[in-house]
């Protein structure tokens, strides 16, 4: 090995000079700890013999030893099949001792064995390993190898120890740097956890708009975590599936998108989901193969999944999902923090839910109260069904048959019989009876905008869709939708109305989102509608769904015993509107609207009602027929001579009737028209009223 007195050659010396010039420059241009290896291999090879050579070191005690070997003659880094202890190697010796170890691989300790053999399958024959040290800490060892024997001589030694305090002051300030990173990169990971955790919180306070809420917490998450795939996911209890509802995925394939149902049984977020528990995923997913999910997952190549529930009031009401498209699995301290943030996602679904379910049952009084307003201005002097007729106890009796039942009805009818006060009577009897009441006449409606008052429409489905308009449709859901003049809907719309009768499915105009309605739907008619399909104006499966249950409402000709109520209850509800009071109804002036036929029915008769309320000057109905005013067709001047006329027949038979009660009274009073037995009082009218009667009658006292 040479003699420690030996004095190296000018050259030698100034070589070496210029190694550790080289090793400094290295040392300051270098701060990764492999690097740094890299560079002072090739400026020691210039001044140090060795074959081989590597280098171990840690931070603490307590840590492993990292490890770096490199044979020199191919310059390439040497991993052990078989990783070795610490105390199969000189390192653990040298590190303890801190002390230079030199050794031929024939005198190596039995503890050796497996290095020794590394050894020699690289013809390594010298072995030289030093302690890396610094004035504050141990680091760990540098060794030398040589396929020659006795190699290292104590100069040599001496050098390579003073290389090693420079290699082991570079290490320290790699490690020290590296530290420092680890501790600013963990920093900056929990201030981000921090942040993100402030960020959902102000979500939860700030946004109530569900999809949006989600949408934003899902890309926040999926930054903050440093993943790929967001996703989150609420139950459908109905179908006992779950819907994805937001996704962040910028490089995924398309393959997982917004409104994704998958079932809840056999999938991984299901599990999650019903376990309550979280639940990490390795592809290729080993035992969920056969779930459609995790089978979307792999193809859009995600390497690691992370399925975490969101858990409030202590039931799961969704699933946060998180996936990698590299093998980086989910650490204990990530899902630890992941279920803080699951939390806090599912404190803000909850609200969200709450906020759009108040939203919409806000929307939907709003819609109810419109209609429902409109209904009391136009239709409350209906305030009941008047009559006790044979006719009319026949239809209250189907009424309450059918009410209770979900069933379409079909009601039949001419014209002011009072159709919609049946309709309204089935719905009031029915469980529906505290849902909305929506009417619609189909007749009164053009047909271009039809569909859209049925449906509703989105902006911009057509010219003059400024906005977006809520159909009658929807507004009944869970109520009850009539459809009066059911008859004059055109063929091109009855395919639709099938539709919704058939799957309680429709589509704004304008819109490709299909929207559901549970409302019962009761027609109206006063068409023959059985004529109709068989002339093809029609639709034949139409008026198949429609006639379920059909209901005839009589003529008020046929309800004669009802006359003199509804007479009574009119003239009541007229005279507190006017603010008169009516005390007295002739007999004469009930007896000749009961004889009436009445061809406009309970309409007409409640016009007629209303203009003798108007024209009444005292306590007494007056009903002058010669006031009425009916539009005149060809039709109706045809029948003008014609005893069925409208206004001569109700105008015959009140004269009729009102003359033969004056004879009456005047005989009985001796035709005595004033005083207290007079025939004024008898009939209850003023003197004055009488008078012009009797003139206008043309009645004289024909003498004995």
């Amino acid at each position: 090995m040479g003699n420690d007195s030996e004095i190296l050659p000018v050259p030698a010396l100034e070589t070496r000079f210029e190694t550790f010039v080289r090793v400094s420059h290295a040392i300051a241009a270098h701060r990764d700890p492999k690097e740094l290896f890299g560079v002072l291999v090739s400026e020691l090879h210039r001044v140090v013999q060795f074959d081989f050579i590597g280098v171990s070191f840690r931070d603490k005690d307590s840590d492993p030893f990292h490890n770096y070997f490199i044979d020199m003659t191919c310059r390439t880094e040497l991993i052990p099949e078989e990783k070795l202890t610490p105390e199969e190697t000189l390192t653990l010796r040298v590190y303890e001792r801190q002390e230079p170890v030199l050794r031929s691989t024939n005198e190596m300790e039995p503890c050796c064995a497996r290095l020794r053999a590394i050894l020699k399958r690289l013809d390594i024959r010298s072995i030289c390993a030093l302690p890396l040290t610094t004035a504050h800490r141990k680091l760990g060892a540098i060794t030398f190898g040589s396929r020659q024997l006795d190699t290292y001589s104590p100069d040599e030694v001496r050098f390579v120890s003073e290389v090693a305090g420079y290699i082991a002051l570079a290490f320290d300030d790699a490690l020290n740097l590296a530290a420092l990173r680890r501790a600013t990169e963990e920093l900056q990971t929990k201030n981000g956890r921090l942040e993100l955790l402030l960020d959902v919180t102000n979500q939860v306070v700030s946004n109530l708009e569900l999809r949006d809420l989600l949408r934003a917490i899902s890309h926040d998450v999926r930054r903050v975590m440093q993943c790929d795939y967001a996703g989150l996911s609420l139950s459908d209890a109905e179908n006992n599936q779950l819907r994805l509802y937001a996704v962040d995925f910028p490089d995924g394939k398309g393959f997982l998108q917004e409104d994704l149902l998958y079932s809840i049984e056999g999938s991984p977020s299901g599990t999650a989901f019903r376990t309550m528990q979280p639940l990490t995923l390795q592809s290729p997913f080993a035992g969920w193969l056969d779930s459609p999910i995790a089978q979307i997952a792999a193809r859009e190549d995600l390497k690691s999944v992370c399925c975490l529930p969101l858990i409030s009031r202590n039931r799961a009401i969704g699933v946060l999902v998180l996936g990698r498209l590299r093998d980086d699995a989910f650490s204990q301290a990530d899902i630890s923090f992941l279920s803080q943030i699951a939390n806090q996602i599912a404190l803000a679904v909850e609200n969200a839910l709450a906020y759009r379910e108040i939203r919409e049952l806000k929307e939907q009084l709003s819609k109810e109260k419109l209609y429902l307003e409109d209904e009391i201005r136009t239709e409350m002097n209906f305030a009941q069904i008047i009559g006790n007729s044979a006719s009319l106890r026949r239809v209250l009796k189907e009424v309450r048959t059918v009410a209770p039942t979900d069933s379409t009805v079909l009601i039949y009818g001419e014209t002011g019989t009072g159709k919609e006060l049946i309709a309204r009577a089935i719905h009031d009897f029915s469980p529906r009876s505290s849902k909305p009441f929506v009417k619609l006449n189909c007749a009164a409606i053009p047909t271009g905008l039809l569909e859209s008052e049925l449906f509703g429409h989105e902006k911009g489905a057509f010219t003059g869709a400024i906005s977006q308009r809520i159909g009658r449709f929807e507004v009944a859901d869970g109520g009850t939708i009539f459809l009066d003049e059911i008859g004059e809907i055109p063929l091109e719309l009855q395919t639709k109305l099938l539709r919704v009768l058939q799957e309680r499915e429709f589509e704004r105009l304008g819109s490709s989102r299909t929207l559901s309605t549970d409302a019962r739907l009761i027609a109206a008619t006063n068409r023959d509608l059985e004529a109709m399909v068989s002339e093809q104006k029609f639709r034949p499966d139409l008026f198949f769904r429609l006639n379920v249950f059909p209901v005839h409402v009589p003529p008020l000709r046929e309800r004669q015993a009802d006359i003199p109520l509804l007479v009574r209850h009119f003239t009541q509800q007229f005279s507190r509107r006017m603010k008169k009071v009516m005390e007295t109804i002739p007999s004469a002036t009930i007896d000749a609207l009961c004889r009436y036929q009445w061809p406009g029915n309970i309409r007409e008769l409640q016009n007629v009602i209303e203009r003798a309320v108007i024209i009444s000057t005292g306590p007494v109905l007056s009903v002058d027929v010669s006031d009425l005013r009916f539009p005149r067709d060809s039709r109706t001047v045809e029948q003008s001579a014609s005893p069925k006329s409208t206004n001569g027949a109700l105008h015959n038979v009140l004269e009729e009737t009102e003359r033969g009660h004056i004879l009456e009274a005047l005989q009985r009073s001796n035709w005595v028209v004033a005083g207290p037995s007079g025939a004024a009082a008898r009939l209850g009218m003023k003197r004055s009223t009488l008078q012009k009667r009797i003139h206008k009658l043309g009645i004289v006292r024909v003498s004995a």
